[in-house]
């Protein structure tokens, strides 16, 4: 369990709050706006009205008593950069901020940030591969070249075990997992045999996963 500050309580900020609350952290949620906190406060164990960047208020709230800060401020990025700069200043020992483009991250990574995200950019990347493929049901960007992909098993493979296909040597891929009913199971085996009632858990170079499963 971490202690996690969260600054910006808008539609974002609330599905990060709701998350962390399901893994058990204790989130201490600022925001602006009396409306966005008493949205947020079923999800979190402390809301406090006030604005970020003020450096007092934020000093007041103990900035390195927290394990992470995430900054998914929405509409002003001014206020966005100035708070990441401001937690950073004070002590925090990891900054998370929101950026909408790549020059915002760039000046959030400058002024304190040790990482970014981009919420609508990482959606719109896995809505692009997830929907306009036949066989894909979800999919992970591990990096630019690599990715997990869950994927049906192709007809020819039904019936035969991992160690027989040999999708490694063949396309560089490893078969981490499998699928059935919505439960996971990673350990498998070479003599796992593939069936049409699982989908796959496929980890490779994206350009090696198109050519295996005609992605």
């Amino acid at each position: 369990m971490k202690n996690i500050l969260l600054i910006g309580a808008g539609h974002f900020g609330r599905h990060i709050a709701m998350q962390l609350s399901q893994l058990g952290h204790q989130v201490m949620a600022v925001d602006t706006d009396e409306e966005r906190i008493n949205d947020v406060l079923p999800f979190v164990t402390k809301a406090q009205i006030g604005d970020s960047t003020n450096a007092e208020f934020l000093r007041a709230l103990g900035i390195r008593n927290f394990d992470v800060c995430f900054v998914t401020i929405s509409g002003n990025f001014q206020n966005s950069l100035e708070t990441t700069s401001l937690l950073k200043e004070l002590g925090a020992k990891c900054v998370v901020s929101r950026a909408e483009r790549d020059v915002q991250a760039k000046f959030l990574l400058r002024n304190g940030a040790d990482n970014v995200v981009y919420p609508e950019k990482q959606m719109a990347i896995w809505a692009a591969k997830r929907y306009t493929a036949d066989h894909i049901f979800d999919y992970i960007e591990i990096d630019k070249q690599h990715a997990i992909f869950e994927v049906e098993v192709p007809k020819a493979w039904v019936g035969k075990s991992i160690g027989m296909l040999d999708v490694r040597k063949k396309f560089g891929i490893n078969i981490l997992g499998i699928k059935r009913l919505g439960k996971t199971d990673v350990s498998i085996t070479p003599d796992t045999v593939l069936s049409e009632d699982i989908t796959m858990l496929a980890l490779g170079e994206y350009t090696a996963l198109q050519k295996c499963f005609r992605i």
